[in-house]
């Protein structure tokens, strides 16, 4: 994570080292009360995951949506990209079949995401975690059959680079499953960002009842202020409450997608500029989506 240059003897961080503490901060602080997960539960109603319990928009017609496009068979590899705590890419990989390797910014995640495995039957030959950041997975290239990336680009610094990097490990015929978010009314230039690093848009899902399951938790989390503060301390709360009352104002113009994006069967990664559009998350215990 650190890049140590020749000019001084000290390890330089990362653009994700002072990110990381404070997506640890919020794990950390969430591991110690149910809370935020009631939340959840109640803003996403049955169609909450619970056996996921992410921090972002996956409900059950999501995790159904990534089951279809991701098109996998069992054996392949699944890259979760921003995996957090894990869930997502755990349930996928139990429900298909599929290899796991999960990676995160925050070191207290991937702690969690590796406690995770045992509960989901998979063993550490099937699901791995690793810290590392969107813009530098790590892994090698075209080694995944397919990519999830649910709510995570809000938080990295360059997000041209993260999709970049992105399709660079993606394989010939492999998919990349991605939330994005544009404002209402704008034209999103999804196919000539996608073509300008070697994908072409296979799919682009609608998810009109996303920014209504954000608007039901904001309220919650400012309705529950005091519980907020006495659970996770003033510093979380402060930061939540402070995110959900500047997104809630813009979430009436917020069109959600899901992008499917597929390399071609046989060509090449290439590299360049990919979709700068912007998000509105801001805080790190949730991962809005892009």
């Amino acid at each position: 994570m650190n890049a140590t240059t020749t000019a001084a003897p000290a390890a330089t961080p990362s653009p994700g080292a002072g990110r990381s503490a404070q997506y640890d901060a919020f794990h950390a602080a969430r591991a110690r009360t149910d809370l935020v997960a009631r939340l959840y539960a109640a803003a996403m109603g049955e169609d909450y995951p619970v056996e996921v319990a992410a921090s972002s928009s996956c409900d059950w017609p999501l995790l159904g949506l990534m089951t279809t496009r991701l098109r996998m068979r069992p054996g392949q590899l699944l890259v979760d990209a921003g995996c957090g705590t894990g869930g997502i890419g755990l349930w996928l990989a139990r429900a298909l079949g599929l290899r796991l390797e999960g990676f995160d910014l925050s070191p207290v995640a991937v702690t969690q995401a590796t406690g995770r495995r045992l509960p989901f039957g998979l063993s550490p030959e099937r699901a791995a975690f690793r810290v590392a950041e969107l813009e530098n997975t790590g892994l090698p290239g075209a080694s995944a059959h397919g990519i999830v990336c649910v709510d995570a680009l809000g938080g990295v610094a360059d997000r041209n680079a993260a999709v970049r990097e992105l399709s660079r490990i993606l394989a010939p015929g492999g998919r990349l499953v991605m939330t994005r978010a544009s404002r209402r009314g704008a034209v999103p230039a999804w196919t000539e960002q996608a073509r300008a690093v070697g994908l072409t848009v296979e799919h682009v899902d609608e998810r009109p009842a996303e920014p209504v399951l954000w608007e039901r938790l904001y309220r919650l989390w400012i309705a529950h202020d005091g519980e907020l503060r006495g659970k996770l301390g003033e510093t979380q709360a402060q930061n939540m409450l402070r995110e959900a009352h500047e997104v809630l104002p813009t979430l009436r113009e917020r069109r959600a997608v899901l992008l499917t994006l597929r390399r071609p069967p046989t060509a090449p990664a290439d590299p360049g500029a990919a979709d700068t559009m912007t998000g509105p998350g801001r805080h790190p215990d949730v991962r809005t989506p892009q």
